[in-house]
C-alpha cells in the first residue's frame, strides 16, 4: 500500500480518487504506468458522465 502524505488533514476528492487507481497496481509499476492507468481511468470516467448526458464524442473525452 502506498501512504499519500497531503499537506492539510483531509485529501482532495482528485487525489482520493488518484490514489484508489494507484492502490490497485503493482508494486513493481513504473511512473509510466502509474500515468497511464491514471489517464485511462480519466477517460473511463468522463466517457460514462457523457454518455448519461448523451454527448459522448470521440474528440470529448481527450
Amino acid at each position: 500500500m502506498i501512504k499519500i502524505i497531503s499537506k492539510g488533514s483531509k485529501m482532495t476528492a482528485p487525489i482520493i480518487e488518484a490514489k484508489k487507481v494507484i492502490e490497485t497496481l503493482l508494486q513493481e509499476s513504473s511512473y509510466d504506468e502509474i500515468i497511464r492507468e491514471l489517464a485511462f481511468d480519466r477517460m473511463i470516467k468522463k466517457g460514462l458522465q457523457e454518455s448519461k448526458k448523451r454527448k459522448l464524442t470521440i474528440e470529448s473525452l481527450f
